[in-house]
């Protein structure tokens, strides 16, 4: 796994009109989501788009748990 510090997803005005993209990729965080809401596993979205890494996504999709469940209120 990709250490926390080192960046995974970033928004750059001049990649694709600042939209979050994969470090080193102009492949957006968004069409992994839209892989794994359609139903295609992981394995596909990374044949489909190879410039990201397993670890990359993984460590995008643990990033994205994290916030998701520090915005959940306490019952």
């Amino acid at each position: 796994m990709l250490p926390s510090r080192i960046p995974i997803v970033h928004s750059d005005p001049d990649i694709l009109g600042g939209t979050p993209v994969f470090v080193g990729t102009r492949v957006p965080f968004q069409a992994l989501i839209d892989y794994l809401e359609g139903g295609h596993p992981l394995d596909e979205f990374l044949e489909d788009f190879p410039s990201v890494t397993r670890e990359q996504a993984i460590a995008a999709l643990d990033l994205a748990r994290d916030a998701m469940l520090d915005r959940v209120p306490a019952a």
